[in-house]
């Protein structure tokens, strides 16, 4: 564990998401709610589930009191969602660029949706939003190829590694370089 493996990692989500959100912000009201099959019935409830995770940790980690799921409660437009999402988003990042790597450990005590109450170590409540909003925007890009938009570009990681840094690479069939500026992002 180290902090700037954590940072790139809260750099990769925060990119991510942002990518994702410009797909949602071009699709209409129907697409958005249609019913499609996957973990949750519709784009919309499966971006206002990850909103709401990323919501929900920052609260966790800050001691928040009476943190409240937003899942649970949301009645809002598709750009209230967006606009709340985008907040968690670099929220998620700031946090974790400032948070101390000696902290890492510490205990976060954290309530299921279910009402129970856990603990674990830091480190691995940000790994696991980290790998839970991974998830979902794979998710995501499914239904939303289900529902006709397709206009996408790559939020693996290793995108955002080799879109974010000055690598260059050589590549194996045609020895030519290629900068991370030749990359699609």
């Amino acid at each position: 564990m180290n902090k700037q493996y954590f940072e790139a990692l809260a750099g990769f989500n925060h990119w991510a998401d942002q990518k994702v959100i410009g797909w949602l912000d071009q699709i209409n009201d129907e697409q958005w709610t249609q019913v499609v099959t996957s973990s949750f019935s519709s784009i919309e409830k499966t971006a206002i589930h990850l909103a709401s995770a990323e919501k929900i940790w920052i609260d966790f980690w800050t001691n928040a009191p009476d943190p409240v799921y937003l899942s649970a409660e949301f009645k809002g437009t598709k750009n209230d969602l967006i606009a709340i999402w985008k907040k968690a988003s670099a929220g998620l990042k700031y946090f974790m660029e400032n948070h101390l790597q000696e902290d890492y450990q510490q205990p976060v005590s954290f309530i299921y949706p279910n009402g129970t109450v856990a603990q674990m170590e830091y480190w691995q409540t940000f790994a696991h939003i980290v790998n839970h909003s991974t998830y979902h925007r794979g998710q995501l890009v499914t239904m939303l190829r289900q529902v006709g938009f397709a206009d996408f570009s790559s939020i693996d990681l290793i995108t955002y590694y080799i879109y974010s840094s000055k690598n260059i690479f050589v590549s194996s069939e045609t020895k030519e370089v290629i900068t991370s500026m030749d990359l699609k992002g």
